[in-house]
């Protein structure tokens, strides 16, 4: 069974071979190809639907035939003795007319069909996730790591600045060790990000069995727009109906409640057809060489009842069982929907606070650089400190990693929301990647070159808009 995802990336043919055309959906594809717990799954799935021709075996006619030799010494007292040989070759044909506990054995094995092929998909779903998670997490890292040389850079400069005005006497020592403490502290901030940033690229690794070095960076144009449609209720329901884990629960209850038929249907009685010969060449004398022999054949057919009477309190037991395991499936069915629908709720809020979350703090970038030259002014005067300035620097840089923090928390809360919906699909990816920028450079881009028109907008008393969408007519977030 190749898996449907995969598919469809055969049919649009394209290759995932290449790992130096590093977007979301190249990485995605050679996810699909590459991913051990998928191709597990895959396995898994593919194994536990074999129930289902296991089960339907039990229902259609059963054939068999045999053979067989045997040699016999025979000896009378006074008599005498002598040899004997038989060989004998019989068929059977067994129809099961009334079996209740196979037939529901059987409607059990469809449910569980269905049940792994939900929990398979669901498994694929999950796959987009975590791609989409390890790959905003490296551009998360980069643009931490590209804030954090700034910061070091920016602090490296202040403590030029400080020895400077030290050296002509217009500063204290102070403000050297302050700059220098400041200095040292973004040196090892610095040092913690490019380590976060080698560690994060380990998650793609892992899901694609391919090293990367860099990724497509996404715009800061993305349109920051709250789910569509816009209300939570709408969210649970389709939630509820279309979760894949929670369809998947249903199908778990669907099974037990036949496993349990099935198990009472031990009680009931059993009816098969059958037809049966057999040849029997028997008794024949070696000594007599084949004198004396016997043939025999014999064919029979007809209808056979049985009633299981007692069977030292197996059925019984396996009645208590089923029931046991049927509310086991009930009450998981139960937890999955409360589940889904808590978080079903918590990514709503989620996704809608961050619409004017973001334009927030996207205008928080420009009040603390604004901030940062107001004080720098006052420092270069008298006015204000060393330590003023370097609280404005790490204001300003904590300000940029605040909301580049959000922007890949709102991406992947997004899609976390079409997850728990049951919606979440490759196109998702295919809506966000015409946001991604082949040319971002974390260095350059890591703060949004967008601020200095929201600046002037903001001085002349307006209110900083966000991007427009794409006018695609697609009514998706992204």
């Amino acid at each position: 069974m190749l898996r449907p995802l995969t598919v469809a990336l055969l049919l649009a043919g394209v290759s995932a071979q290449a790992a130096a055309n590093t977007d979301l959906m190249t990485i995605y594809q050679q996810a699909v190809l590459n991913s051990a717990d998928l191709a597990a799954a895959e396995a898994d799935a593919m194994a536990r639907q074999e129930a289902l021709p296991q089960a339907r075996s039990q229902l259609l006619p059963n054939i068999g035939v045999a053979a067989g030799a045997s040699r016999q010494d025979l000896e009378i007292d006074k008599v005498g003795g002598d040899e004997y040989s038989t060989h004998y070759y019989q068929a059977s044909l067994t129809q099961p007319l009334f079996r209740a506990d196979r037939w529901f054995t059987y409607q059990a094995a469809k449910a569980v069909s269905q049940q792994a092929q939900l929990e398979f998909s669901a498994t694929q779903q999950n796959l987009i996730l975590e791609v989409s998670q390890a790959y905003f997490n490296v551009l998360r890292a980069s643009d931490n790591l590209a804030t954090a040389k700034a910061e070091e850079k920016a602090f490296s400069r202040q403590l030029e600045q400080a020895q400077e005005r030290f050296e002509v006497g217009l500063s204290a020592r102070t403000d050297v060790l302050e700059a220098q403490a400041g200095y040292d502290s973004a040196r090892a901030a610095r040092l913690t990000a490019q380590t976060n940033l080698d560690v994060s690229y380990q998650a793609l690794t892992r899901l694609t069995n391919q090293d990367y070095d860099s990724l497509f960076g996404i715009s800061h144009e993305l349109p920051i727009l709250p789910p569509t449609p816009a209300s939570m209720q709408q969210w649970v329901e389709t939630a509820a109906e279309q979760n894949l884990t929670l369809q998947a629960s249903r199908y778990a209850i669907d099974s037990a409640e036949d496993t349990l038929r099935s198990s009472k249907a031990g009680y009931a009685p059993v009816v098969d057809a059958f037809v049966r010969y057999s040849n029997d060449n028997g008794g024949a004398s070696i000594a007599a060489a084949g004198q004396n022999s016997t043939d025999s054949e014999l064919t029979s057919f007809g209808v056979e009842l049985s009633m299981p009477l007692f069977t030292g309190g197996l059925t019984t037991s396996r009645v208590r069982e089923s029931t046991y395991r049927l509310t086991q499936a009930e009450q998981s069915s139960e937890s999955q929907r409360r589940r889904v629908v808590e978080s079903t709720r918590n990514l709503y809020r989620t996704v809608t606070s961050s619409v004017d979350e973001v334009a927030a703090r996207r205008q928080a970038i420009v009040s603390a650089k604004a901030a940062l030259d107001a004080t720098q002014t006052g420092y270069e005067v008298g006015t204000r400190n060393v330590v003023d300035v370097l609280e404005a620097q790490r204001n300003l840089f904590r300000t940029v990693r605040d909301y580049n923090n959000l922007r890949y928390n709102y991406i992947i809360n997004n899609l976390s929301l079409k997850q728990a919906a049951g919606t979440l699909s490759p196109q998702d990816l295919q809506d966000l990647s015409q946001w991604l920028n082949p040319n971002y450079d974390p260095d350059r881009d890591f703060i949004p070159e967008a601020t200095e028109e929201e600046a002037l907008q903001m001085s002349m008393g307006g209110r900083p808009q966000q991007p427009a969408a794409p006018a695609s007519g697609d009514s998706s977030t992204f």
